[in-house]
């Protein structure tokens, strides 16, 4: 019974017909996707790997195609009246990304243009005059309001040639020739859709597309994908159900620390609907036993090429992990182009950052939605500071396991292991800023989630962190020219006793430890604990 119930999990299904056919879960969107569908209109929905994009673009075929033959029971059922059938021409422009080159990127997209048109009654004569030429002539033959047009994932040929700004430019030139044969021929298509996870500059891009809508941030649409926390209780109830019982939580428990792990994305300029990942929440769904595990990086949340431009932009400074982020909402939902890319944009568009929050008109506060992506930047953080390497290659994989079983001074070696490991060329420790930043980047990609200037009645402790029975608390000081390690670790220790820090939350053991930290040396050179007082 219950392999049976795990059938139902539409877990990697990328097509609405055959999930409806396989009796899978599908969360009703059908309301929002009527308001859009409804219109004679271009748009333009920018969201990160893992949300359903090309669901929802499958759900725009099957709807415009055969009408209402597959929405038995859902909302739309009861909106989309006297509507016809329509041609569907459908691009998926991630099957063709300029990897070996422009020529075989120009092959591939004419080759692409040719196939999908075809299905539509395009016939291609190689001895005529060029593709876009015949396709014109055809497209302006066709009846008013005849063609639908879905393209998913039109960025990815320009973000697989960030790397070479001259290919980029060329690439961009041939994609926009395809959408100005769109503009030229609009009589002929009642709908376009085009999604996406990056926003390149419309002027260069969509120029010819005038009067495209762009809902990325539109309020009304900002829980078109990921699952509301509604629809998580309505729609995944006995998986809930399921769920506690293998974990032994409550249902209140669970959706609390479900909430914590895979929900907090924000999509819209209001800041006020949050939406649950829905590759990570269902990968949870499937085996619950496994725990609120990461699934961020499996849903391909680790894209390489556009990883490596964010890199060499914006996050080759760890320090800038746990630091408040803020972009203009101007910038947030204008377009970029390549070279004047925001960094916080990108991010933000890949799902890393998040809006929280809209304030004095057009700043918007960014930070990462869960402990997810928090874990997930961590380590990319940790790979930057390791010139590519991961803490367990320089003995600094157990972090863990020490802090949950073993004592301070084992805390102590481990430390050192991971600085020792550090880029020091491109990462040098300056201060204890540097110190606290490093050691909460590492933590944070062990899976735990330290917190820094935990706030109490007498002061603000450096870093604290929960594992297991445990509050570790740590007082951070830096050895240098003028001040010795004694008298650094005294002050920690003073600051430690008189402050009291931790001793607000501890509900288990509180291990609260003086560390001092050697500029010269590079390493940490004294330690001691404090006893609760």
């Amino acid at each position: 019974m219950a392999s049976n119930v795990l059938l139902n999990l539409s877990l990697g299904t990328s097509s609405f017909r055959g999930l409806r056919k396989a009796n899978q879960i599908y969360v009703d969107k059908t309301r929002l996707i009527f308001d859009l569908a409804s219109q004679r209109r271009k748009y333009l929905l920018v969201r990160p790997r893992g949300f359903g994009k090309s669901l929802l673009i499958s759900t725009f075929e099957t709807l415009f195609k055969n009408g209402l033959e597959d929405f038995c029971g859902l909302e739309i059922e009861k909106l989309w009246k006297g509507e016809r059938t329509y041609s569907v021409v459908k691009f998926d422009f991630s099957e063709i990304k300029p990897i070996f080159g422009l020529k075989k990127f120009e092959r591939d997209l004419k080759d692409r243009l040719i196939d999908n048109f075809s299905g539509q009654g395009f016939s291609y004569d190689p001895n005529s005059t060029s593709l876009f030429s015949q396709l014109s002539k055809w497209l302006g033959d066709q009846p008013a309001n005849s063609l639908v047009v879905l393209i998913d994932e039109y960025d990815a040929p320009l973000t697989s040639s960030l790397h070479d700004r001259i290919l980029f430019n060329e690439v961009r030139g041939l994609l926009s020739e395809f959408y100005a044969l769109l503009k030229a021929n609009d009589e002929a298509i009642r709908f376009l859709f085009i999604t996406g996870i990056t926003k390149f500059n419309k002027a260069s891009i969509f120029s010819e597309l005038n009067n495209m809508v762009d809902i990325s941030l539109n309020p009304q649409f900002g829980s078109l994908l990921g699952y509301t926390h509604e629809e998580v209780e309505n729609y995944f109830d006995s998986y809930l159900s399921r769920a506690s019982t293998a974990l032994n939580l409550s249902k209140e428990d669970l959706l609390t620390r479900l909430t914590k792990q895979y929900d907090g994305f924000c999509f819209e300029v209001t800041a006020n609907q949050k939406v649950f990942a829905p590759w990570s929440l269902l990968n949870f769904f499937a085996a619950p036993g496994l725990g609120f595990c990461d699934y961020w990086f499996e849903s391909d949340g680790r894209p390489s090429v556009l990883l490596e431009y964010v890199k060499s932009h914006t996050i080759r400074d760890p320090k800038e992990y746990g630091r408040e982020k803020t972009i203009s909402l101007a910038s947030l939902s204008g377009s970029s182009d390549v070279e004047s890319l925001s960094d916080i944009g990108l991010l933000t568009q890949e799902g890393y950052l998040t809006i929280k929050a809209v304030e004095y008109g057009n700043t918007v506060f960014l930070d990462y939605p869960n402990l997810e992506i928090k874990r997930a930047m961590a380590q990319l953080y940790t790979e930057l500071l390791l010139k590519g390497k991961v803490a367990g290659q320089v003995g600094a994989g157990d972090i863990v396991r020490v802090l949950n079983n073993d004592d301070p001074e084992e805390v102590f070696h481990i430390l050192n292991r991971l600085f020792t490991a550090i880029d020091y060329q491109n990462y040098p420790v300056v201060d204890e800023t540097s110190v606290r930043a490093f050691i909460q980047v590492y933590l944070a990609g062990a899976g735990l989630d330290p917190k820094v200037e935990r706030h109490n009645a007498h002061g603000r402790s450096d870093l604290e962190v929960n594992v297991g029975t445990r509050l570790w608390v740590f007082e951070l000081k830096t050895a240098h020219e003028g001040k010795s390690a004694e008298a650094a670790l005294q002050e920690a220790i003073d600051q430690l006793t008189s402050r009291r820090y931790g001793e607000q939350d501890a509900v288990g053991k509180l291990e609260r430890v003086a560390l001092v930290f050697s500029l010269t040396e590079r390493r940490f050179v004294r330690w001691a604990t404090v006893s609760e007082t």
